[in-house]
């Protein structure tokens, strides 16, 4: 059978199972892409009795989903227990099915598959990831984590995972907007990447689509008439190209059968993205049409290749070549732009067996007993089990979205090391991610890096097949203001961990400098009496809590010596400026150094030197030897009340009355307007403005910018409170 046949079985499939409503359909759909033996059927029972009397929001019996997932598992992977698996991979949770009587019926390995789909987490009633219910983002977090630790156990959770929710977007149209809206975000970050780091390329665009379908729906339908209404002419041109090609290959060596073309326009979702990374309109998108070459040898391939660029000129910028630098995903395919005599027309040229594992990834070695069939890396998964941020129990829910979010995008670029080992890293990538990617003592030790034989800085954006070679120190390097400038989820989450730690090293310092200016006595002196006392434990939260610190004083007042004022160790709080103060020292006035350059919100610390507070940014380096050194230390805060203000560059379509809604937007979220100014060009239907604005420190500036975002168009938003520059007078 020939593997566009395959292709459009999954398209026909997908579509039964969407209309499949009543049990016995549902039976007879998964009997015909997988042929029955007694266990299969002995599971599809169980399946139904345990559901019995359940049934879905759209009304027919609830045991019609499992069924139609095991459908499509069946087709995508032809595996056995995860088959049974998807049948059954409700009823621990949802019926009084025991975990001990599934293991006695179908074994451990399918009661294994069950468990670990039990602990994935998903959108049921009204979690959205989006939310700023914090307990929101925390389950959405954790859909993440026990999908990734559960797929290390056995991948096959992820296949049925994947599946499951295929056939729940499949099923959306009866579920109210909102929810619609919800689960198909989920979808959209947590799904349909993770199919594509498994390489499951007909799985991630449906779920993309259909993701893309109900959340801009404005956006999909303008993609979808579009296409629609120059189908006919794009299906012409297609043909004509394609018959142009294989005239060609026929003439050049390839013989009849040896090689399959199909024709391919881009998934709706794919166009929308590279309209809005390109800034163009849907006419303007090259690669809108597309052939796929499929061959029988690797030679083949570039044999295909040499005779496309000997008859059509190539648009080199976009030729990418996969089969020498394959994705980390498993993914191998030749990638070219065309000029044909009436249409740009992007050509894919793969093996026969690059194609399944391009088309069904991971569960292609299931699913095609015989030939060369390559398993994709799943490197990726252990790489991010084994992270700290994934493992802790006491783990920050939006750090671990972020990381795994970061982790599941497409790589895009391929870059050495000096010795030619290939690294693949997301678009964008640094020097400094790439150091983090060999190893993270390697990024926290890179002092430099060479780019092809040239320093260039640590924060250098690197292009596809870049040679890097990082040079590196005995000392460590924190850089925690860089967490921003880096891209990988292994970098950021590298840095941010690391200068946790450093931060509890400083915080503890800190607290002993502050004790032991208020006391009047040496470092040792304090140490003992902390351990007299048994106050370990409480000395780091005493570096952010001034109550903290007064608990602490009271309880080593009596080691120290005695006084004519007995309030001699009272901490008393003192404003200057932007700064709270406490000390039992009359603090003078604040000042800075010109070694750091602390903003509004940055983690400081002060030092006392002839009356006056010295503030540091916390990780600034001349402070770290300042600490060791048991300077004298005040507590230093910033004041809350004071607001923070904010450069906000945006841009609003322009109608009547866009202008007048977004200023009463600012008004509704409590946000003072300060200046504005318009920048309008005669030529552009947008306008571009510039805004200052400030609230207090109460409120998020990142809810500022979500909410915004959903009005206008962000261009840049920043901070103006710069500490340094109030102080100095700098404007």
């Amino acid at each position: 059978m020939k593997l566009v046949d395959e292709e459009l079985l999954l398209e026909r499939l997908i579509e039964q199972v969407k209309n499949c409503k009543n049990l016995e359909e549902a039976k007879e759909l998964l009997y015909s892409v997988f042929k029955p033996d007694s266990m299969l059927e002995k599971a599809v029972n169980c399946c139904i009795t345990y559901h019995e009397g359940q049934t879905r929001k759209s009304g027919e019996p609830y045991a019609v989903h499992p069924i139609l997932v095991a459908t499509l598992v069946a087709f995508l992977s032809g595996n056995k227990s995860c088959i049974i698996a998807a049948l059954l991979h409700d009823v621990i949770e949802d019926t009084y099915c025991t975990e001990e009587e599934l293991g006695k019926k179908f074994g451990s390995e399918v009661l294994k598959l069950v468990l670990g789909l039990t602990k994935i987490i998903e959108i049921r009633e009204d979690n959205l990831i989006s939310s700023k219910s914090k307990q929101n983002l925390t389950k959405s977090a954790l859909t993440f984590r026990n999908m990734l630790l559960a797929s290390i156990e056995d991948v096959g959770v992820l296949v049925v995972k994947l599946c499951d929710r295929l056939h729940n977007m499949l099923t959306l149209d009866v579920l109210r907007s909102e929810k619609q809206k919800r689960i198909s975000e989920e979808t959209l970050v947590v799904y349909a990447p993770i199919a594509h780091r498994l390489g499951i390329s007909s799985i991630k665009n449906h779920l993309e689509d259909l993701s893309f379908k109900y959340l801009m729906p404005d956006e999909y339908n303008q993609i979808s008439r579009y296409i629609n209404s120059n189908n006919q002419h794009m299906q012409l041109g297609l043909n004509e190209f394609i018959s142009k090609i294989e005239l060609l290959f026929l003439n050049n060596g390839f013989r009849q059968g040896s090689f399959e073309i199909q024709k391919r326009i881009k998934h709706s979702y794919s166009i929308y993205l590279k309209m809005q990374r390109k800034g163009i309109g849907i006419e303007e998108v090259l690669d809108l049409l597309g052939v796929r070459i499929l061959v029988e040898k690797v030679s083949d391939c570039y044999l295909a290749l040499g005779i496309l660029h000997t008859h059509f000129n190539p648009l080199i910028s976009r030729f990418k070549d996969y089969i020498a630098l394959p994705k980390q995903n498993g993914y191998q395919t030749i990638h070219t732009t065309l000029f044909d005599t009436k249409n740009i027309i992007e050509a894919q040229i793969r093996t026969f067996d690059m194609h399944k594992i391009a088309e069904y990834g991971i569960a292609a070695h299931w699913r095609y007993k015989e030939g060369n069939v390559a398993v994709p890396k799943l490197d990726w998964i252990n790489d991010l089990s084994s992270n700290e941020v994934l493992n802790s129990q006491d783990y920050n829910a939006i750090e671990l979205y972020e990381y795994a979010k970061d982790s599941l995008y497409v790589e895009d670029i391929a870059v050495y090391s000096p010795k030619g080992e290939i690294f693949t890293l997301p678009r964008g990538a640094t020097a400094l991610d790439f150091a983090y990617e060999i190893h993270t003592k390697i990024g926290l030790h890179a002092k430099s890096a060479y780019v092809n034989r040239i320093k260039v800085p640590l924060l250098t954006e690197l292009k596809n097949g870049d040679i890097v070679h990082i040079i590196t120190s005995d000392e460590k390097f924190y850089r925690c203001s860089w967490i921003d400038s880096v891209k990988t989820g292994k970098a950021k989450a590298s840095i941010r961990e690391f200068c946790k730690q450093k931060s509890r090293e400083i915080n503890l310092i800190n607290v002993i400098n502050i004790l032991c200016f208020i006391f009047g006595t040496s470092k040792n002196q304090i140490e003992n009496w902390i351990e007299k006392e048994n106050l370990k434990r409480r000395i780091r939260q005493a570096s952010n809590d001034k109550v903290y610190l007064q608990d602490i004083v009271n309880g080593l007042k009596k080691y120290a010596k005695k006084s004519y004022w007995f309030d001699k160790y009272e901490i008393k709080e003192q404003k200057i400026g932007n700064f709270i103060l406490y000390s039992n020292h009359k603090i003078s006035n604040i000042e800075f150094d010109y070694c750091c350059h602390p903003k509004y919100g940055d983690s400081i610390m002060a030092f006392v030197h002839s009356g006056n507070a010295m503030v540091h940014h916390k990780f600034c380096e001349r402070a770290d030897k300042m600490l060791e050194e048991n300077k004298d230390m005040v507590f230093i805060k910033w004041d809350a009340k004071i607001p923070k203000s904010y450069k906000l560059l945006f841009s609003l379509e322009n109608k009547k009355g866009a202008l007048a809604e977004f200023l009463a937007l600012l008004a509704k979220m409590q946000v003072n307007l300060l200046k504005i100014n318009l920048f309008n060009e005669k030529s552009s239907i947008v306008d571009y403005f510039e805004i200052i604005i400030e609230f207090l420190d109460n409120i998020d500036p990142e809810l500022i910018k979500d909410r915004l975002k959903t009005h206008c168009k962000i261009l840049d938003f920043v901070s103006l409170n710069d500490a340094y520059k109030e102080s100095w007078g700098i404007k």
